[in-house]
């Protein structure tokens, strides 16, 4: 869907609409950049959303404003080096060119970049495809050591890269986390999996809930804040904002 509803000028390009099959209702979004996503339901008439940003629109702003004068300078891409807090690794990124499609080959703690370096959207996407399958190297067996030594069982693990949630845990058992969680610091990844864990117990956010998270990890009020201000240790080039 067109993001350019006349509510904006022209000019005003960090935002986006886009359609969910899953969105029951709109619901707006400012990042941390300052970008704003505004998520409909398919098929929502221009004029409804319209009417639904004019109605956040001095919300938004506020948002957008606290955003900018916190935002850090533009990154130059493709990093020079990429620092995964998590696991304590620093991978250097180095751009060998030549043709065919883009690939990445990890090597010590080297990144070599092949083929088409000027194909920016491909290299991106390449980085990412290369940090998912390292989050599911360091996270999958992070998880199972975590869940063996507090008592948890869970039926399997899959990881992707989202920009809103941390992670999640369905009713079947499966736990879902972000790749981008190898940006934060060990403690916060590891309150993350705790609180996933406990979902396998507590479908829910009740008191009980809370109590099974506070008996594995005492400091999780401060964690849980940390986790929130964490999309802002992870690198801008993951979903191609704020780039040079």
């Amino acid at each position: 869907m067109s993001s350019q509803l006349s509510l904006w000028s022209e000019q005003d390009v960090g935002w986006s609409v886009r359609e969910s099959q899953r969105a029951r209702r709109m619901v707006v979004r400012v990042f941390h950049t300052g970008r704003v996503e505004v998520v409909v339901p398919l098929r929502t008439p221009p004029r409804l959303i319209e009417g639904f940003l004019a109605r956040h629109r001095s919300w938004i702003e506020r948002k957008r404003a606290e955003a900018r004068r916190t935002a850090a300078p533009p990154e130059p891409f493709p990093p020079l080096a990429i620092e995964l807090i998590a696991c304590a690794e620093r991978w250097r990124v180095h751009l060998a060119g030549g043709g065919g499609p883009v690939r990445v080959r990890a090597a010590g703690e080297l990144l070599t970049v092949g083929g088409d370096a000027g194909n920016r959207v491909a290299v991106r996407m390449a980085l990412r495809r290369w940090l998912q399958e390292r989050a599911q190297a360091v996270l999958a067996p992070a998880l199972d050591a975590c869940a063996r030594e507090l008592g948890f069982c869970y039926a399997r693990m899959v990881v992707r890269c989202q920009r809103t949630r941390w992670g999640s845990c369905s009713a079947r058992g499966t736990i879902s986390l972000n790749g981008c969680l190898l940006f934060l610091p060990p403690d916060v990844v590891r309150y993350l999996m705790i609180h996933e864990l406990a979902h396998t117990r507590h479908m829910n956010h009740s008191a009980r809930f809370w109590q099974c998270v506070a008996r594995y990890c005492p400091e999780y009020r401060r964690l849980d804040r940390a986790l929130l201000q964490g999309w802002r240790h992870v690198p801008a080039w993951v979903f191609g904002e704020g780039t040079a």
